[in-house]
């Protein structure tokens, strides 16, 4: 081997004797992220080093992690009290998968004034806006004379 000015650099002799066999695991898992590597190179954006497509597959791995654990916990949701179908649409949502992306689909018909393409009005965002802004002005104004009048409620 050389260096970058040029000179040589020694390596060790290693006897066939004292070569370690390699275990078929460790090969396994190599051979997985350099097929990982090379399927991000395809399909993945422009990476330019193999620090970035290594960079790609970590975040693809813990978007499918995140969102397989997300969807079990709407799963789990759905008979207990709690956004059960939120959560399992946020969870397909995270998965990097044609699949999930057409269940998402077919769950957006099912639920009715849901558009498919899942897209909200600008009404929508408007109505949702003003009533929140709402909200938070009367909370902030009121907050104080509205809880004495829930507390005095319960104390009748």
């Amino acid at each position: 081997m050389q260096a970058d000015d040029g000179s040589q650099i020694p390596t060790p002799e290693v006897s066939p004797e004292q070569e370690t066999p390699s275990h078929p695991i460790h090969d396994l898992g190599h051979e997985l992220l350099d097929a990982a590597i090379e399927a991000e190179y395809q399909t993945g954006g422009h990476e330019e080093s193999e620090e970035q497509a290594r960079r790609h597959v970590a975040i693809r791995i813990a978007r499918m992690i995140g969102g397989f654990v997300v969807i079990g916990i709407g799963i789990a949701a759905l008979p207990l009290p709690g956004p059960g179908w939120v959560l399992i649409i946020i969870g397909l949502s995270l998965l990097p998968f044609a699949w999930a992306e057409r269940t998402i689909r077919v769950i957006r018909r099912r639920i009715p004034g849901i558009p498919e393409d899942g897209k909200i009005s600008p009404i929508a965002w408007f109505v949702m806006g003003a009533l929140l802004l709402t909200t938070t002005v009367v909370s902030l104004l009121f907050g104080a004379e509205i809880t004495n009048w829930v507390v005095g409620l319960w104390d009748k």
